[in-house]
């Protein structure tokens, strides 16, 4: 595998990104760009970017707070969450669709990429942003995993990602879990009622037993929502959403 840091040029600002690809000469590869938490581009971003490259993709972790807090790594702290907050309110649909194009657009010039094979993936802020990313026509799927503002405002006040669904062109998979306290049962009831009344390809998941984030590693579970849940109830979600993720992947670049 090779990994760096890369750096893609955004309204005249360097967005500092995190690249993972399988090894040279073995590719073109379909590219996933994953789409951060709160927390900026950290070790958990990286890993998922990490599995990405293993299982034989490009992953790129872009940072869109790149115009406010370049280069923002947050570890699961409390104490992290005032920065974590207060680079959300930065974000903008405009910005995040710019962000979102520019990736695209890089990873369209690179010779390791398979060409017009791009998904995204992303992580509660980041799998409401995927939301959006699915109305972009390069976008051949794109992966929600627990994304708050699916059915909430997002973090800079503007309207929820459905507010959007209309302009959805590719097809979706949203897992959540059942316990999550930040998206209840009736959010995930308005998405889903939503993308059928439009005749939208999705799959979507609720895995019973576990809270928001269960599929971070190496992190308290009490800051990851996990603190009543079990083991192997994580275990199993991770474990499935995981293989959900690259049958989906696989159906996306298959034609």
């Amino acid at each position: 595998m090779i990994s760096q840091a890369v750096n893609i040029s955004v309204d005249g600002s360097q967005m500092d990104s995190y690249l993972a690809r399988p090894p040279s000469g073995s590719g073109p590869h379909p590219a996933v760009i994953v789409l951060q938490e709160v927390f900026g581009v950290n070790a958990e971003m990286r890993r998922v970017t990490d599995m990405l490259a293993a299982a034989g993709y490009v992953g790129l972790a872009i940072n869109y707070y790149h115009r406010t807090h370049p280069n923002l790594d947050l570890a699961y702290e409390e104490s992290s969450m005032q920065t974590a907050m207060e680079a959300r309110k930065s974000v903008t649909r405009a910005t995040l669709y710019a962000d979102l194009n520019a990736a695209i657009a890089w990873l369209k010039d690179q010779d390791f990429v398979r060409d017009g094979k791009i998904a995204t993936w992303g992580f509660c802020m980041g799998g409401s942003v995927a939301f959006l990313s699915a109305t972009l026509p390069d976008v051949r799927g794109a992966i929600c995993f627990y994304g708050g503002s699916i059915a909430k405002p997002f973090g800079s006040g503007e309207p929820s990602a459905l507010a959007d669904i209309d302009k959805i062109r590719a097809p979706l998979l949203l897992c959540f879990g059942a316990e999550d306290r930040g998206i209840p049962r009736e959010d995930i009831e308005q998405i889903r009622q939503a993308l059928d009344a439009r005749g939208l390809e999705y799959q979507l998941e609720v895995y019973h037993g576990v809270g928001h984030a269960f599929f971070r590693q190496g992190t308290p579970r009490a800051v990851a929502g996990q603190d009543h849940y079990s083991d192997e109830a994580i275990a199993n979600a991770v474990a499935d959403s995981w293989n959900l993720v690259q049958a989906f992947l696989q159906d996306c670049f298959s034609s």
